[in-house]
């Protein structure tokens, strides 16, 4: 993957190869990231080496070699497979749960479809500040990363808000585009995930006495 420095440290402008260029390492990621999942209990290791490589790339303009992504995947594995196993039940039970709703199949009607549905999307978007601040440490210490990402979700509830709709739009997109453009897609939410979560809030501007 090529180094991407950014136009305000290098003084030079960006053109349409550089975007060209950066999104082909974003499709080559997503397509790496759904290629180490397939075995499922490797799901969480991927995402994690995924998300560490995406925040070496936001922060220094390169990604990082070779040798250091194998290195974090490695360590990453045994310590996801929980991850992996736990995320893969809940989200089957979620699924399940909304598909039964929708259908009547179990009590409860539009409003405990609604709830459920709503509760679910927080979820997601807690679980993907916790991609964000598991890549920030390395990829694999995912229980540091849950902490934190609760904590900033109760800090700056419009923050957790954004990434809740950044991985309902991935969740949609993944429905309607062709199986095939699904790997690439997972490389953009990881981006997107970042990009948002590295927002910080403009503090308001003080009133002149």
């Amino acid at each position: 993957m090529a180094s991407r420095a950014e136009p305000t440290e290098t003084g030079e402008r960006r053109d349409w190869r550089d975007v060209v260029r950066d999104a082909a390492d974003l499709a080559l990621l997503g397509i790496l990231l759904v290629l180490a999942s397939a075995p499922l209990v490797t799901a969480a290791a991927a995402v994690g080496t995924a998300s560490a490589a995406v925040h070496d790339w936001t922060r220094t303009g390169s990604w990082p070699s070779a040798r250091t992504t194998l290195g974090r995947f490695g360590r990453s594995v045994l310590p996801g497979v929980p991850v992996s196993l736990l995320t893969i039940v809940v989200a089957g039970l979620l699924a399940a749960d909304l598909a039964a709703l929708a259908t009547g199949r179990v009590p409860g009607g539009t409003p405990t479809l609604l709830v459920t549905a709503l509760v679910t999307a927080g979820l997601a978007g807690w679980a993907g500040l916790v991609v964000v601040e598991v890549g920030g440490n390395g990829g694999g210490r995912w229980r540091a990363a849950a902490r934190s990402a609760a904590r900033a979700c109760l800090d700056a509830p419009t923050r957790w808000a954004t990434l809740t709709g950044v991985t309902a739009l991935a969740a949609l997109l993944a429905v309607l585009v062709t199986p095939v453009a699904v790997p690439i897609l997972a490389g953009y939410t990881v981006a997107a995930l970042h990009a948002v979560a590295r927002r910080r809030p403009v503090p308001a501007r003080p009133e002149l006495p």
